[in-house]
């Protein structure tokens, strides 16, 4: 069934480009919903309403596929879901801009479609390409594995998760923004100061939360991300990106996006012009699809030998 579903998924998701199968519209409802009928309020504003907020859901979506005998309705139920968690059409429209951009001479542009993505997915400062590379494991490859692994339900999980850490960087932009007017109001005229230690207050319960989704996601992608490393070398310069990949396997602590990165330049030849904006994420992308279709034929060769189910 979770093959079925992969490749249902997979030849679907680029066709469906409609809102109706994106998750973000999803994701505004559920949210708007949330604050407004839920005592705890916004999921960033303490660790109780972002637990309740992420586990809500795939609870639902757990008992919801327990109850269904029908396996066709199962499938159906569950591959719905795997479409909507591997939604990025924002992402896809942004690269060919891009791209489109590139090919005209407007490096401009460009630039403002790379920080614009960069902010969208609150991602520290990294080219255009490498940003593909990431967004590729995270809304594609590590889909597929938390699926495969732990059904509809950890697939949804995951993308939660990963939408909540993308939108903390709006609530860091407000947060940054308010702290400024406040400092200058109080420089003016001496605010209320009991309300400004509340302001604080909320600002460090927002920070912990934000801490501690990125946390999780950081050992969520621990292993994965070291293991698509180990598939790029497989599809691209093995002896060349091997000692990179040793290297960064024993780095507990090294950000999976580094080493998730370092690996794949490695693994690629960059012998290219460094004016030409579109080398980097071409070669890239490249790289970044062989490895899904790597990915996607070792868990169809897992599931139909039975390794996995």
């Amino acid at each position: 069934m979770s093959l079925i579903s992969l490749l249902i998924a997979l030849a679907a998701e680029r066709y469906l480009s409609s809102s109706a199968w994106q998750f973000s519209s999803y994701y505004s409802r559920y949210h708007a919903l949330f604050k407004r009928y839920l005592a705890l309020g916004s999921p960033s504003k303490s660790i109780l309403a972002n637990s309740v907020f992420i586990l809500v859901p795939v609870i639902a979506c757990y008992f919801l596929l327990s109850i269904v005998d029908n396996s066709l309705i199962h499938l159906i139920v569950s591959t719905v879901i795997l479409i909507l968690c591997f939604g990025c059409v924002k992402t896809r429209d942004i690269y060919k801009q891009y791209l489109m951009a590139a090919f005209r001479g407007e490096t401009t542009t460009c630039d403002m479609h790379h920080r614009q993505l960069l902010q969208d997915k609150n991602l520290p400062d990294m080219g255009f390409g490498q940003m593909l590379i990431w967004l590729n494991y995270r809304y594609f490859i590590a889909i597929m594995i938390f699926f495969v692994i732990f059904g509809a339900p950890g697939a949804l999980f995951y993308r939660l998760l990963s939408k909540l850490n993308e939108a903390s960087e709006d609530k860091d932009s407000e947060k940054n923004t308010t702290a400024e007017s406040d400092v200058s109001s109080n420089e003016a005229n001496l605010a209320d100061t009991s309300e400004h230690t509340n302001e604080q207050q909320s600002s460090e319960d927002e920070r912990k939360v934000s801490d501690l989704n990125q946390q999780l996601l950081f050992w969520l992608d621990w292993l994965p991300v070291r293991m698509l490393a180990f598939g790029y070398m497989l599809v691209g310069h093995f002896s060349r990106a091997l000692p990179v990949w040793l290297e960064n396997f024993f780095d507990v602590g090294k950000l999976p996006h580094n080493v998730l990165i370092d690996v794949a330049e490695k693994s690629e030849d960059f012998m290219i012009d460094v004016n030409d904006c579109t080398a980097e994420p071409c070669l890239l992308v490249r790289l970044a699809k062989r490895s899904l279709l790597l990915c996607f034929s070792i868990i169809a060769l897992l599931i139909l030998t039975g390794v996995i189910s």
